[in-house]
């Protein structure tokens, strides 16, 4: 068990409540902390500690709030390396991926405040000259914000960034699976001299308890990132007023692999993003389809690139992968493999549990060929280290099977005829398509369309999210 004592932080205090959940180590399978559980004065505390607090963030000059977010973000900086371990400690990363995770949230604080500082207030034109008219962009209100365990600080910066740069206030719930790292960037919140109420960050497992932050009236904007399933529901418990929405929901990214491509690349490409994090990206290639003409090509070299992977967590040398997250999580995946087998897929690597000696939710990274699109796994978001292979010819219509899903999250294409990738670019449906090589940054845009949500992370797209657009029209003129 870990020695730290592990808090929330409500109106500018570390809370404990009579009650705490188990928090499990998924590279060894066991308990390595307590945390504690919400109760029902602490989630009304939060509400108004960040209602009361607004006022205060919200009207405060930029010049003054930017100063406290850098301060944190330096003090995150001198706690690296704890938080780090902490993160490999709930989640099994590897060091490397950790080390990532970490940074995202460090890079989306001084990304933001760098944004705010570029806020476009538009002066329009007046056609007879009588008025002047401009924008001003004013802080939202009060935000809630439920994150995802898969990166556990970068799903953080997504939002504390925005919302601390914007000058709005919030009360953010971390996963019940990953919350150590989250609830100790919490306690730095107070160092860094973030005024009381701003940021309330609090853990906890029972959904009846948290239900008044989504139907309460003080907040102005739901945001999170999770599953469609998990976001419809909170949507529905939201709508008891007008809210704003942001948020990132499920995924299932189709891959093309023309028969022009350089398929040595793209297959290392796809590898390398489909085992990140043990598949656990909601930008993950879930529907890889390989012209039939490079087809056995693209599956000798995806083989021979997995093949250099390790299992463990933490540091070592090499490319590593780490356990998913929970026992649950990895049946799930040894019964996809199954019920594909059952079908008619066959096994190129991986497909099983590593030795039963080896502790915790470790597989094997998995490809799958002869995959067709009606299998579950064709189907759903994987969310697991597993790569289905799908042939397709040119009497298919790629396009429609890259579109044949609810899904619209991301999507990859690789070929070296420039018109077809952007011809395949502008018409699969997603929030962001990649060409020949798989890019993310702080300052693209990153959401879905379909069920895959609505609105941005990231960019400026995602800090005008938390803010208001009022026209203000002055008389100047006779």
């Amino acid at each position: 068990m870990l020695n730290h004592r592990f808090s929330m932080l409500i109106n500018g205090k570390l809370i404990h409540t009579d009650k705490t959940f188990p928090v499990t180590n998924p590279a060894t399978g066991k308990v390595v902390a307590e945390v504690p559980e919400v109760d029902d004065a602490s989630i009304q505390l939060a509400l108004t500690s960040a209602r009361d607090a607004f006022p205060i963030w919200s009207r405060m000059p930029q010049s003054q709030r930017q100063p406290i977010i850098e301060k944190y973000r330096q003090l995150l900086e001198q706690n690296r390396e704890e938080i780090i371990e902490l993160l490999i400690t709930e989640t099994g990363k590897p060091y490397d991926n950790a080390e990532y995770d970490f940074g995202m949230l460090t890079t989306c604080l001084r990304f933001f405040c760098d944004e705010a500082a570029r806020i476009d207030q538009q002066v329009i034109p007046d056609p007879d000259g009588r008025f002047l008219n401009y924008t001003l962009r004013q802080p939202l209100g009060v935000v809630v914000g439920y994150l995802a365990w898969n990166f556990p600080l970068l799903n953080l910066g997504y939002k504390l960034g925005p919302v601390l740069a914007s000058g709005c206030t919030a009360i953010i719930k971390p996963s019940q699976i990953t919350p150590l790292a989250t609830l100790r960037c919490a306690e730095l919140l107070i160092e860094a001299g973030v005024p009381d109420g701003v940021i309330n960050i609090f853990s906890g497992t029972d959904y009846d308890v948290t239900a008044p932050l989504l139907e309460s009236d003080i907040p102005s904007m739901f945001t999170m990132i999770g599953s469609t399933r998990a976001g419809v529901g909170a949507m529905k418990s939201a709508c008891t007023n007008v809210k704003h929405f942001s948020v990132e929901l499920g995924g299932n990214a189709p891959v093309l692999v023309y028969d022009d491509a350089d398929i040595e690349a793209a297959a290392h490409s796809i590898v390398d993003l489909k085992f990140a994090n043990s598949g656990q990206v909601c930008v993950s290639p879930n529907r890889c389809f390989v012209h039939e003409s490079v087809y056995e090509e693209f599956l000798s070299a995806a083989a021979d690139r997995a093949a250099g992977i390790t299992l463990g967590a933490g540091r070592g040398d090499g490319r590593r992968m780490g356990p998913v997250l929970t026992s649950q999580a990895r049946d799930r995946m040894l019964s996809l493999i199954s019920s594909a087998q059952e079908k008619g897929a066959s096994i190129v690597c991986g497909g099983k549990a590593p030795d039963p000696a080896m502790e915790g939710f470790f597989i094997e990274p998995t490809i799958l060929r002869d995959v067709s699109r009606d299998m579950e796994l064709s189907c759903d978001e994987i969310f697991g280290p597993i790569l289905p292979v799908i042939p397709f010819t040119d009497d298919d219509d790629e396009i429609a099977l890259a579109n044949d899903t609810e899904y619209g999250l991301a999507a990859y294409v690789y070929t070296t005829n420039i018109t077809r990738g952007l011809r395949a670019a502008a018409e699969i449906e997603s929030g962001s398509v990649c060409v020949n090589e798989v890019h993310y940054a702080v300052h693209l845009p990153h959401g879905g369309v379909k069920q895959s949500g609505v609105g941005k992370d990231c960019s400026r797209y995602s800090l005008q999210e938390y803010l208001t657009l009022k026209r203000v029209s002055v008389l100047v003129g006779p």
